[in-house]
């Protein structure tokens, strides 16, 4: 199993699989074989259905995560032993969606208006008005900004590609004020100490209510 799992890690690695996937997938694998007490190259369809069912049915493990548990057996089949994958014999769960829920201009005025810490308050425009994920804002450059082009680049975001968001008229005088506050030098929003990139936690914990 060992020597497995080194296999399927460094498939990944070559394939820039970011951490968080890598650990995912790797722990769906140890629980798909301690479900079974057998070696997974040892399992197929019959064994990969009946994971999927228990997950759903006894363990009521949400969508996602069956998904991902999903993701992670696909791989190892397809990928790491070459196996074919027959779709329609064991089929990808569905997952439901919902609408994302959007605040108002009105709710988000309220909102930026009680956040009375520069910082915050920057960092949460910032999050809402180009668009960005918590972690991909906490990674931001100051070189990322770019007033002349209007342009926020975020590297290596979603999908581990590069990207350019829009800078809104708005943001713009607000990140000024604050790195005349702050005076950051690398980070745009600097953690503590400096000179390491603020952690999604810590802004998380800010920006609770």
């Amino acid at each position: 199993m060992g020597k497995l799992q080194d296999h399927r890690r460094m498939e990944m690695e070559l394939r820039n699989f970011s951490p968080k996937t890598i650990k995912a997938y790797l722990w769906n694998m140890k629980a798909y074989t301690r479900h079974f007490m057998k070696s997974p190259d040892e399992m197929g369809e019959n064994e990969i259905k009946q994971y999927l069912h228990y997950l759903k049915i006894e363990k009521k493990v949400s969508y996602s995560n069956i998904n991902i548990a999903y993701s992670a057996l696909r791989f190892f089949y397809v990928d790491t032993l070459h196996r074919e994958w027959h779709v329609e014999k064991v089929p990808r769960p569905k997952v439901g969606r919902k609408l994302p829920v959007v605040l108002s201009r009105e709710a988000l005025q309220k909102l930026f208006a009680v956040t009375a810490n520069l910082k915050h308050r920057v960092i949460l425009l910032t999050t809402y008005s180009a668009g960005l994920r918590v972690s991909e804002v906490a990674q931001l450059k100051i070189t990322d900004v770019d007033s002349k082009r209007m342009q926020i680049r975020v590297e290596q975001g979603k999908g581990q590609k590069d990207r350019y968001t829009l800078l809104s008229q708005e943001l713009l005088p607000e990140l000024r004020d604050y790195y005349l506050q702050y005076k950051p030098t690398t980070w745009l929003f600097e953690g503590k100490g400096g000179n390491v990139p603020i952690s999604v936690g810590t802004i998380q914990m800010g920006l609770s209510p």
